[in-house]
């Protein structure tokens, strides 16, 4: 009898782990074994239980049976299976392999398009072809028709958090398209005849989690000590920040929806400014002679809270 693997050591993922680190952990063990890219003699059969690890994983329903039960919750096979479904509605056909599901519409709804890749956005791969190229080594069970061009378009920082419209030459033609607020790197555009996907530019002080926006800041030791207000970045532009007497170094202080929109429903994310303190190396005699009174006067204080039983 043959051992399976643990799904969650085979994506190197804790059990609590979030729907995007299991995509992220996905893609990078996907794009580490696939056959070919990795020309080992293991790739195959690690790309099969990387693909089937995360299939189970991503779906809560699934998830939550594995969590139970362990692998005697699915098939002896080892998870779904993959092939042709037939009969769907609108004359569609789904076609299932690994952790995708696509359907492709041959009469009614969106002649020509999977599912899910008409006018709107699609995070992962909206065109069946590619996908079974890059992950299935070219073999798309859709046929090649209707071939979508793609195109890419490296975007700012805050081009991608705010959105933008751009003139590009599509096919020799200039285009004007309008890019979402809360595109993010990777995002891909369906324009119907085309799509884009979005390279986005490092940023030297935000740094993006999801929606959320992560900021580094770095204020005097006298500032920590006594407060005082500060001018920090959002994306929104500058603003001042009330800072409490006493505030130590790295805390992290929650800038409510001042993060990045988010594209499928309402609201923003946040902002999360984590907070360095700055220590002088060189002081003055005056500044030593008070720093060392402070010092005394700490220390006298501490002693006599002591003495209190």
């Amino acid at each position: 009898m043959t051992t399976k693997r643990d799904y969650y050591d085979i994506l190197e993922v804790e059990k609590n782990a979030s729907a995007q680190e299991l995509k992220t952990a996905y893609r990078k063990q996907a794009l580490e074994w696939h056959p070919d890219r990795n020309k080992s003699a293991e790739a195959t059969q690690k790309f099969k239980e990387v693909n089937e690890a995360y299939e189970v994983l991503s779906d809560p329903d699934k998830k939550a049976a594995y969590d139970q039960f362990g692998h005697a919750a699915f098939s002896a096979q080892g998870g779904p299976a993959s092939g042709w479904e037939q009969g769907a509605p609108g004359g569609a056909q789904t076609y299932h392999q690994g952790p995708f599901t696509y359907t492709y519409y041959t009469s009614g709804g969106e002649e020509g398009f999977p599912r899910g890749a008409g006018p709107g956005f699609d995070w992962d791969f909206s065109d069946p072809f590619e996908i079974f190229e890059q992950f299935f080594g070219g073999g798309s069970p859709f046929g090649r028709q209707a071939r979508v061009p793609r195109y890419g378009l490296t975007l700012s920082f805050m081009e991608a958090a705010k959105g933008v419209e751009k003139e590009v030459v599509i096919e020799g033609q200039r285009r004007k398209i309008k890019i979402p607020a809360g595109v993010d790197d990777g995002s891909r555009i369906n324009f119907r005849d085309f799509y884009i996907t979005i390279d986005v530019r490092p940023d030297p002080v935000f740094k993006r989690e999801g929606a959320n926006v992560l900021v580094e800041i770095t204020i005097p030791f006298t500032l920590a000590i006594l407060g005082g207000t500060v001018s920090i970045p959002t994306v929104d532009g500058e603003v001042n920040l009330k800072i409490r007497p006493g505030t130590q170094p790295g805390a992290t202080i929650r800038l409510r929806e001042r993060g990045i929109k988010h594209l499928n429903r309402n609201g923003r994310g946040d902002e999360y400014l984590r907070i360095n303190v700055q220590i002088p190396q060189k002081l003055t005699g005056e500044q030593k002679r008070i720093l060392e009174e402070f010092e005394k006067s700490s220390s006298h204080q501490s002693r006599k809270s002591d003495w209190r039983f």
